[in-house]
């Protein structure tokens, strides 16, 4: 498997660990996910920063899945993830896209934008 490959595969991971509870309810864990610097403009239309992202709680639950995953590289180290997301719960469809940076050896997420579509 070629390494833009095997990058895609572990973002692609990473972006399914920010949808996962198990993560998404651990402050440490999202912490490590997402850059100090980390901006979001939720589906909401609410702009979101790091420190309302590790809370007591973390970010909150959801029920979503994540299809049609595709990475870009726009450095040898920063990537833009495109993806669709379902919320079980709403029953919401987004498009999605999410920055990531190589920093310290690791991916962290930098931006990342929510916008609702129509199924």
């Amino acid at each position: 498997m070629e390494a833009r490959e095997l990058l895609a595969e572990h973002i692609c991971d990473l972006e399914e660990q920010l949808l996962s509870n198990e993560v998404r309810t651990n402050p440490e864990a999202v912490s490590l996910l997402i850059a100090d610097e980390y901006t979001e403009f939720g589906s909401s239309g609410r702009v979101w920063r790091k420190q309302d992202q590790v809370g007591e709680g973390g970010a909150g639950e959801v029920r979503m899945t994540l299809s049609n995953f595709e990475l870009h590289m726009l450095s040898e180290e920063a990537v833009l993830a495109t993806y669709r997301t379902f919320n079980e719960d709403s029953g919401i469809h987004c498009l999605r896209s999410s920055v990531w940076k190589l920093r310290d050896g690791r991916w962290q997420m930098f931006f990342h934008q929510g916008t609702p579509v129509k199924g």
